[in-house]
């Protein structure tokens, strides 16, 4: 019977094969920096996505809104008059709708502010979602109306 001998090399590589505590701290801490370098550029590009989403809606709403004065010979009245494009108001014997499946909220979760006759457009509405900071008045309102304090 033959016993085999273990060389150093070969009792070197086996106790070799694992990570030590210093080499796994070692890609934590890279991974973090790496992270830290990455993640702020990803989140402005969020905000950004939500502020054109938030465009697109007020656009999307405004092809909505003229169909439904198409119809009717006016825009709907009052503050909530949104509401008008998912269920048929009482004096609208020319609704062709439901123009909508529902009223959405804006990007970040609050609801759009609907006036007609409007304060910047009186001949017709005003919309406009209070964007990120959710306050009225600023520069990061969206709206249907050109303002000279509202960033492009």
């Amino acid at each position: 019977m033959k016993l085999k001998t273990l060389t150093y090399s070969q009792t070197h590589r086996n106790s070799r094969s694992a990570f030590t505590l210093i080499e796994l701290l070692l890609v934590l801490v890279i991974l973090g920096i790496l992270a830290a370098i990455v993640v702020p550029k990803f989140s402005g590009r969020t905000e950004q996505a939500r502020v054109a989403a938030g465009q697109t809606q007020i656009n999307t709403f405004g092809t909505v809104l003229d169909a439904f004065e198409v119809d009717n010979g006016y825009y709907p009245k009052g503050k909530n008059g949104l509401n008008d494009l998912v269920t048929q108001p009482r004096e609208t014997p020319n609704w062709h709708g439901p123009y909508l499946d529902s009223v959405p909220m804006d990007p970040w979760n609050r609801p759009y502010i609907y006036e007609c006759p409007g304060k910047h457009k009186p001949a017709s509405y005003d919309l406009m979602s209070m964007g990120p900071d959710g306050r009225v008045g600023g520069d990061d309102d969206i709206t249907n109306w050109q303002s000279t304090n509202q960033k492009k």
